[in-house]
């Protein structure tokens, strides 16, 4: 599965009806955009899915939906959300259930523990599965997180824990490559920011959601072949609306899903409680996706020719 582990993957944004609804048909408009784009893999059930905000049984939905929508066609992996070790393992059971290829853990979101409690708990969720594990380290974003020494010490503990997802500057990136002695693969996130010093740093890819993955496959794969004053020229032109959509955790989910949607030509609306856009917020959304254009399929007036439900 070390093949799941590299290249630009798509976490999926929760797309709602007017009714704050999971949207069945812009779920599936957004797996087929992604695949259309050329992304390595998608993902779902992360920060930018707002997993806090949605019931165990809409979790579920989720990873049912995405399962159809990919069908195989690349690796497909979800977050693990939950406060208890038993919670967890409930949801990694539901992942196993869909086929999944790889889970993320995340670091229970209740209380603030010492990095020896975390590991264990991340140990005891990845000895209840085959799957391969990746380990989600965003402290910056969730308030806790470990180490490049914990992480190292975890890995040695739990040999299916296969990968580190960071959510971190490029130079803990690489800390943390050391720290490990490259032997476990490191993917990134922060919505593309440093992507190029990100991959000279030694990420084998990079988790990101869909605003301007465009831009970001067309960066790596130039990346990939040697072609570097490409790559740098693909992340240039994504870089502004990026620095303006990742302001914040709130601002990616304000701002990122509209931009997502102007370019896919899909109705965004938010579930309370969330960041509502401001005038020129929106005005600035409109500029971004002017220079950034439309996705494949979507017409001039913003629309997007939707597959029908099965």
């Amino acid at each position: 599965m070390t093949t799941a582990f590299t290249g630009i993957h798509a976490i999926l944004y929760a797309l709602f009806d007017a009714g704050e609804r999971l949207d069945r048909q812009a779920m599936r408009r957004q797996v087929e955009v992604c695949l259309g784009l050329g992304v390595h893999g998608i993902a779902a059930l992360g920060l930018a899915t707002e997993v806090s905000k949605l019931t165990v049984t809409e979790r579920r939905t989720v990873m049912e939906w995405a399962s159809e929508d990919v069908a195989g066609r690349r690796p497909l992996g979800f977050t693990i959300f939950g406060s208890s070790v038993g919670e967890q393992i409930e949801q990694v059971r539901a992942a196993e259930a869909v086929k999944a290829d790889w889970v993320i853990l995340q670091p229970p979101m209740v209380g603030s523990f010492g990095a020896a409690e975390y590991i264990r708990f991340f140990g005891r969720v990845a000895e209840a599965t085959s799957l391969p594990v990746a380990i989600q380290n965003a402290p910056a974003y969730m308030g806790r997180g470990l180490s490049a020494g914990d992480i190292r010490d975890l890995v040695a503990q739990h040999p299916n824990i296969a990968l580190v997802k960071g959510e971190g500057p490029a130079t803990d990136i690489a800390q943390l490559i050391e720290t490990t002695e490259s032997r476990l693969p490191i993917m990134n996130g922060r919505g593309g920011l440093e992507l190029i010093e990100n991959l000279r740093a030694g990420c084998v890819g990079m988790i990101l959601a869909p605003d301007v993955i465009d831009f970001m496959v067309q960066a790596y794969e130039s990346f990939k072949v040697g072609d570097e004053a490409a790559a740098e020229l693909a992340y240039r032109d994504a870089l502004p609306a990026v620095v303006f959509i990742m302001q914040s955790l709130e601002s990616l989910i304000c701002y990122g899903k509209r931009v997502f949607g102007a370019r896919a030509g899909i109705a965004i609306h938010d579930r309370a409680p969330a960041m509502r856009p401001t005038a020129f917020g929106e005005t600035l959304v409109q500029k971004h996706v002017a220079k950034l254009g439309r996705f494949p399929g979507v017409s001039p007036d913003g629309r997007g020719s939707h597959p029908r439900p099965a």
